[in-house]
């Protein structure tokens, strides 16, 4: 089976996390664990990080950090993961769905502005998929309008606009470590803010309140939900080679391109650049020009031995949040076509050029 992603560690990895078994650092409270932040603080240009146990965890744990109150309004592209929603719901604020640009899939300045109120008080930003959100041009509207902007990262590892790092924008900035990504510890995540005060609502939410001066007397019913020192060995490493992955997945993206432009009339895929983001290409995904034809493809491909996945399902369509607001009738037709003719296809370096040819001339075999 050619799976959509399959995680390769290197002798570097086996090293790093070596070392660290045999130093006995093996716990969220292990030196290690403190240098792989301060590791990430660096890599992503923003003055501390704080590391945890997954990524869906650093968007909870940044929306609590925020003290949100009922009735505050969080503008957020429908088209993204539902941990992003379920970080809004569980904060007591309220989401407020934006579409996003039909050739970037990522959310815009315009979006944005078209869903802002005044009882907006946050966006969460996502970059999707490879490429950016204008992550500039949303900075700059919440500063205007004295907003907290959210930048979620898990996709968009080195990344990079306006000269800038992705996941130095927000006031607070959300990354992923799932096995999928840029960087891996094979679960784990990060939340990173220059805001001291953050920082510190943050090590006491995932650190079950403990404070040193009395520490077994508690003033919250917190949570554990540290990130353990090998995972933070393996996350230094990988960090060591994150230039490396992303130049192989823009070359095999390459690949793909050059066989799928001749093709223009039955499918549409991300640009290597747009607005002048070069794509990073976390995954590789392809829209299909004709409607409902995409889970029978993606069945067909299956049967030959090619993993494929769907695009993320829209938000504002989720049974989960139309049980609690069954009166909700926006449209955002661009989320809703990704959500329902858009799928990925295997990159990696667990695939050659062989694969490649033989997985893209299949899809376009299979839709003719």
């Amino acid at each position: 089976m050619l799976r959509v992603f399959e995680p390769k560690l290197n002798f570097r990895d086996y090293i790093s996390v070596l070392r660290t078994l045999y130093q006995n650092n093996i716990s969220g409270t292990s030196p290690v664990v403190g240098k792989f932040e301060k590791y990430l603080a660096q890599t992503f240009e923003m003055k501390e990080a704080v590391s945890l146990s997954n990524g869906s965890v650093a968007l909870e744990m940044a929306f609590r950090s925020l003290d949100l109150e009922e009735g505050d309004e969080v503008i957020l592209p429908s088209f993204t993961i539902i941990s992003c929603l379920s970080a809004i719901i569980r904060a007591g604020a309220t989401p407020i769905f934006c579409d996003v640009d039909e050739i970037s899939w990522n959310m815009t300045l315009e979006n944005v502005a078209n869903k802002y109120s005044k009882n907006t008080k946050a966006i969460l930003m996502v970059h999707t998929y490879g490429l950016a959100a204008e992550a500039e041009k949303i900075r700059n509207f919440c500063d205007s309008n004295n907003l907290i902007l959210i930048e979620d990262t898990a996709e968009a590892h080195g990344q990079v606009v306006s000269g800038q790092k992705c996941g130095s924008f927000g006031d607070i900035s959300t990354l992923s470590f799932y096995a999928n990504k840029h960087i891996t510890t094979g679960e784990g995540g990060a939340v990173l803010s220059n805001n001291k005060e953050y920082i510190g609502r943050l090590r006491q939410l995932i650190n079950l309140d403990f404070r040193s001066e009395e520490r077994f007397k508690h003033q919250n019913f917190y949570w554990n939900q540290r990130l353990g020192g090998l995972q933070a060995a393996l996350g230094i490493s990988q960090i060591e080679g994150l230039s490396k992955v992303i130049n192989q997945k823009i070359i095999q993206a390459k690949i793909y391109n050059n066989i799928f432009k001749e093709h223009g009339e039955k499918v549409i895929f991300h640009p290597e650049e747009h607005k002048g983001i070069k794509n990073h290409y976390w995954v590789y995904g392809i829209l299909l020009k004709k409607d409902n034809i995409r889970d029978q493809l993606m069945k067909n491909l299956f049967d030959i031995g090619i993993e494929t996945r769907p695009f993320f399902w829209p938000l504002h369509k989720q049974d989960a949040f139309l049980n609690l607001n069954p009166q909700y009738s926006d449209k955002l037709p661009i989320a809703e076509n990704l959500g329902k003719n858009g799928l990925y296809i295997p990159i990696g370096n667990h695939i050659q050029k062989k694969d490649q040819v033989f997985i893209a001339s299949k899809l376009i075999e299979f839709i003719s």
